[in-house]
């Protein structure tokens, strides 16, 4: 590895690297203004408008791996500006757009660029000394919470008083000047010796395993959970996992170390990861229905879009301010403690929703517990991934954990969905989610949150990646063993 290390600005990297997180955020929450609107502007049915936000969340999931194995092998600079090529280009798409289907297309390219944020945390771990790194990968981490606590409102607000298209060009232009900031600010890092060759037959598993799961768990609420269609993407979803493994196991080089993974320490992070990804996307779903559903109902609070994205904005930007405080409680405790506690305040920002569920202030408070405990977690996970596994793996390790937080998202959209959509009252001839329902969305969430806490505080100690000696272990920002770093 070069002196990139002792080169860096540790400020300036982690500075550029956090807004590159923002954009990619607010990429994510950018069309939820539009999507009443999308047939309309589109002359398409609603069905077809839904693949808007389905065709990013599919393109992710597969670029996501794959961009964190390339950025071990060829340089995880040089992948961060890779994805943010397609992330320019398809928000230019968007812009562009008069029909349906090049919005899909621009849709799933900007969900190309979703690798950049596990690609950064990785990075740190190559160029900034180990004093620096616990509370550079918290602040990371939560600019996921500014980015789409922002997205919301700006959204919202330049739906409302501009065409929709100034949406689009404006991430086109912040993807644009992430690049140029990286190419200028953050240095190349450390790159595999020998960087073999890239497993094609891995990736094309993965991917088809990951468009049929995730595939049959975003639209199985409108094709029917018992339909011909749904059922087989389950099972093609199952078949492809066990055949992928199969192959993974039995290649030199493969795309995602199976062993490594199976590991106690990273199979059981990455299983909380599933865990606190379903429990951050349920109150993300309750809460702006609460916000905006009519005063009438007895339980809606009657807010617009604008003054919904507006009363959520702060939760996000708590996340951020709370950065520091999750990496001084990993360094005096260890990662797993942080984990174990942000899952136990997510859970109690959702016992505190029963209570405060009728007013925007009490919303609001439990929007900022909730994503206090989101914070803690999201900055403990690559903390515990990067302090497991061999740094030539680190970003292959931590996209890795990042699919597992995605698809822990999409079961919890689907289940709240389900949740939402069989507990209903009828308001004024139309089928609203009742408040039980709310209530029972929850609840669930409560119980999730509480299961991973259970599994984080279960994650067993151990060594730091041993397989690059003990300098690696050195090297390491905190030991999984729970020691001060």
């Amino acid at each position: 590895m070069t002196s990139s290390k002792t080169d860096a600005r540790p400020r300036g990297v982690v500075g550029v690297l956090a807004f590159a997180g923002i954009v990619a955020a607010l990429t994510q929450t950018l069309v939820v203004p539009l999507l009443g609107d999308l047939p309309r502007l589109f002359d398409t049915s609603a069905s077809n408008a839904s693949w808007v936000v389905t065709a990013t969340l599919l393109s992710a999931a597969v670029a996501t791996p794959v961009a964190g194995r390339l950025g071990d092998m060829y340089g995880k600079r040089r992948m961060l500006l890779l994805s943010l090529a397609p992330l320019v280009v398809g928000s230019v798409v968007c812009a562009l757009s008069s029909s349906v289907v090049p919005m899909i297309v621009g849709r799933g390219l900007q969900g190309l660029g979703m690798g950049v944020v596990p690609l950064g945390i990785s990075l740190l771990r190559d160029v900034l000394p180990a004093d620096r790194l616990g509370a550079s990968i918290a602040l990371i981490s939560a600019s996921m919470g500014v980015g789409g606590a922002l997205g919301l409102p700006f959204s919202a607000a330049v739906a409302e008083n501009a065409s929709w298209r100034v949406l689009f060009w404006v991430v086109a232009a912040l993807a644009a000047v992430v690049g140029v900031l990286v190419r200028l600010r953050v240095p190349a890092g450390r790159t595999a010796p020998h960087a073999g060759r890239f497993d094609v037959p891995g990736a094309v598993g993965l991917g088809g395993a990951l468009v049929c799961l995730l595939l049959a768990v975003s639209k199985g609420s409108d094709w029917g959970w018992t339909s011909g269609t749904t059922l087989g993407l389950f099972a093609a979803s199952a078949a492809a996992v066990l055949l992928w493994g199969w192959w993974e196991l039995r290649t030199a080089e493969p795309l995602v170390d199976l062993r490594v993974t199976a590991r106690p320490l990273v199979l059981m992070t990455n299983a909380a990861s599933v865990l606190v990804g379903f429990a951050m996307y349920a109150q993300s779903l309750v809460v702006p229905q609460l916000l905006q559903l009519p005063e009438a109902t007895g339980y809606g609070l009657g807010q617009s879009m604008l003054a919904m994205g507006l009363w959520m904005a702060p939760a996000g930007l708590m996340m951020m301010v709370l950065a520091p405080l999750g990496a001084k409680l990993t360094a005096a405790r260890g990662p797993k403690i942080t984990l174990g506690v942000g899952s136990l305040v997510i859970a109690l920002g959702y016992a505190s929703a029963l209570p405060l569920m009728g007013s925007t202030v009490g919303l609001l408070v439990v929007t900022l517990v909730c994503n206090t405990g989101v914070g803690l977690a999201y900055g403990a996970m690559p903390a515990l991934i990067m302090g497991a596994v061999p740094r030539s793996e680190t970003a292959s390790a931590n996209s890795f954990n990042t699919l597992m937080r995605s698809i822990g998202s999409s079961v919890s959209a689907a289940v709240t969905g389900v949740v939402l959509a069989q507990m209903t009252t009828d308001f004024a001839g139309h089928l609203l989610p009742s408040e039980g329902a709310f209530r029972a969305a929850l609840l669930i969430g409560s119980g999730v949150a509480l299961a991973a806490s259970v599994v984080a505080f279960l994650i067993p100690a151990g060594p730091a990646a041993e397989s690059e000696g003990a300098g690696e272990a050195e090297a390491s920002p905190h030991v999984p063993s729970g020691a001060p770093a």
